[in-house]
Order: C-alpha cells, then sequence, then structure tokens
C-alpha cells in the first residue's frame, strides 16, 4: 500500500472516530438528554476551556457521555495495535495481548483493591467518591504491568528472548492468577456487594468513566504510536525467521523488548481503564491483515485508528438500542467478536491450524 492510500485510510478512519464521538455523546443512556450539535460545541467548551456550558445536570451527563467516548476509543486502539505487534512477534494470527500476563495481573491488583475498599485490609482507610475508583485502577495498572514485567524476566532466561518461551510463561503466569483469584473467591467473597464489584470490572466496564481512565488510555496510546517506527519494518523481516532478519541486520533482541515493552504498557493502560475486555486485540488486526496485507507499516497505524471505531462503534450502538440496560463491554465484545472471529476462520479454512 503506498504512503498516500495509507494516509487516505488513516484520515477516513480518524474522521469516522471523530463522527461516532459526537454521535456516542449525543445518544448515551440517558434517554431524557439529548444535545444538538450546538449544544455539543457548548459543552466542549466548557470541558476544556472557559465557556458558560450547558445546565448543571446536563453538562454532568454530557462530561460522562465525552470520558466514555474517549475511554473507549483508547481501550480499543491500545488492545488493536497490542494484537498486532504481538502477532507479528509470535508470528501467528491468533496471538493477543492476555498472553503477556496483562490480563491476569490486572485483574488480581483490581481485586486486591476492591477488597481493601470493602474493609478486607486492617488498617487501611479506603478512599471515597472519585478517588476509589482511581485506586482500583491504579492498582489494576500496577498488577498488570507488575505481571508483564515478570513474564519478560522469566522469558528472558539466559538473556535472549524467546518467543515459545515468553508464551509460555504468559499462559503459565496467567493459569496461576487464575488460580490465585479463585480460591480468594472462595475464601473471602461472601458479599454480594463485594462480588457484584469485582463481576463488574472482569467483564470490563465503560460506565462512569473519569478523566483518570481517558488520560490512562491515552498514555497508552502514545506509547504504543511510539513504538510503531522503530518495529514496523522490523517485524516484517522476523516473518521470514529470527535467522533471516538477524542476518538483513535486525537486532532481534531489541525488537522483543520493544514490543514486549511497549504492548504491556498499553494493554495495561487499557484493562485498568476499563477491565477485561477480550477479542479486539485479536480480531482488529486479523480483518486488517485480510483487508490491506500484512505489512506491519500499514497494520498498526491501523489498527490504532480501527480498534478506536470499533470499540466506540459497538459500544454506540448498544447505547442506542438497549439504552439503560446495557451490557457489560467485555460481554459484548465476546458475544459479537466471538462467533465473528469463529466465522472468519471457518471461511478461511484454517480451523485447528494453530
Amino acid at each position: 500500500m503506498s504512503r498516500r492510500s495509507l494516509a487516505l485510510l488513516l484520515l477516513a478512519g480518524t474522521v469516522l472516530w471523530a463522527v461516532l464521538t459526537v454521535l456516542q455523546v449525543q445518544v448515551g443512556e440517558a434517554a431524557r438528554f439529548s444535545f444538538s450539535l450546538r449544544e455539543v460545541g457548548i459543552g466542549l467548551a466548557r470541558l476544556f476551556g472557559n465557556g458558560e456550558g450547558l445546565e448543571p445536570a446536563a453538562q454532568a451527563v454530557f462530561e460522562l457521555r465525552v470520558w466514555r467516548g474517549l475511554t473507549a476509543a483508547g481501550v480499543g486502539a491500545c488492545l488493536a495495535v497490542s494484537g498486532a505487534m504481538l502477532q507479528g512477534l509470535f508470528r501467528n494470527g491468533l496471538a493477543e495481548p492476555a498472553l503477556l500476563g496483562v490480563s491476569g495481573g490486572a485483574n488480581l491488583g483490581a481485586t486486591l483493591a476492591l477488597l481493601a475498599l470493602y474493609g478486607y485490609a486492617r488498617g487501611f482507610v479506603p478512599p471515597s467518591g472519585v478517588g476509589a475508583g482511581a485506586f482500583v485502577t491504579a492498582m489494576a495498572f500496577a498488577g498488570a504491568l507488575a505481571t508483564s514485567l515478570l513474564v519478560l524476566v522469566i522469558a528472558r532466561g539466559d538473556g535472549q528472548i524467546d518467543v515459545v518461551r515468553l508464551l509460555l510463561v504468559g499462559v503459565a503466569m496467567n493459569t496461576v492468577i487464575l488460580g490465585v483469584l479463585a480460591a480468594m473467591y472462595s475464601l473471602l467473597l461472601h458479599d454480594a456487594e463485594v462480588s457484584r464489584a469485582v463481576r463488574t470490572w472482569t467483564f470490563g466496564n465503560l460506565d462512569d468513566r473519569q478523566p483518570v481512565h481517558a488520560a490512562m488510555v491515552c498514555a497508552g496510546v502514545l506509547v504504543a504510536a511510539a513504538a510503531i517506527p522503530f518495529v514496523a519494518t522490523e517485524l516484517d523481516l522476523l516473518a521470514g525467521g529470527e535467522e533471516d532478519a538477524a542476518a538483513l541486520g535486525v537486532s532481534t533482541g531489541s525488537v522483543k523488548v520493544v514490543v514486549t515493552l511497549a504492548t504491556a504498557f498499553a494493554t495495561a493502560c487499557a484493562f485498568a481503564a476499563a477491565g477485561q475486555i477480550a477479542f479486539v486485540g485479536l480480531l482488529v488486526p486479523h480483518v486488517l491483515r485480510l483487508l490491506t496485507g500484512a505489512s506491519h507499516r500499514t497494520l498498526l497505524p491501523l489498527s490504532l485508528v480501527a480498534g478506536a471505531v470499533v470499540l466506540l462503534g459497538l459500544d454506540l450502538a448498544q447505547l442506542a438500542v438497549l439504552g439503560k440496560r446495557t451490557l457489560h463491554t467485555g460481554v459484548l465484545m465476546s458475544v459479537v467478536g466471538g462467533p465473528f472471529f469463529l466465522a472468519l476462520l471457518a471461511r478461511a479454512g484454517r480451523l485447528g491450524s494453530w
């Protein structure tokens, strides 16, 4: 694909993202609040400038919708580009961000934070209000990042990262954390309210997002985007094998470290901001590869935009159709993404190719 074609696609995707963002703000889940384009402008002026804004109740609803939309787009971008990078690193179209143990670590961190908030940690004075949400987000991020770094350290072994070892360590780490969480749930979670809070986070959630969540996923997007120029060509060369890539001057070790760290950080930001959301990092790069080819110089930047559009578009669709009775975002992606991905695999004749 030429640079001109890529630029046009990125521009079209960005425009579509902007349109979906405005529509998401106009629709939302509070049916009695619908905003015209003029009111959207007034609300944004208040949010990002010094305008008078809408009347207080409407402005509050407007801002919640803005943060929800920005968080959804950022999460989709983080997961999609992380999936594209990992699929290139593992040279397998079925690789996805959770393989690094990030999902398990985020789940563990968030669960510990929720237990502390509900009084299971002696001597701990839990924050309240916005601080409680920020605390859960920070713990989920710390757990995700710590787990992914531990996976990276263990996978290095003799000083070199082997992608097969990285995969196995990540799967093993997720399994260990799953066992720990199951034990915690059995021993501690007898309170229905606590169980509901943990379940809400586990299944992914975009309700009541705040600036901290939007800022976190923006940081993940920026880190992932910054890594693209350093790994795009190298991942294309790695497709022919590590030995051939090394013979062509690729520092395979550096590429593995950059991809692993960038995807771990971006995925940690996504999971910490919105909980566990499946299939975005698996499905979006796979579909783009079928449509635009396997070149990572095209695939990676398009994944950023397409991931944002897909998750934001699905969230908008369910808000418009279901209103207040919306599904958790992780559940929505599983319901929509799972069958769609199975259909793609069946059509391509690749069932059992793993």
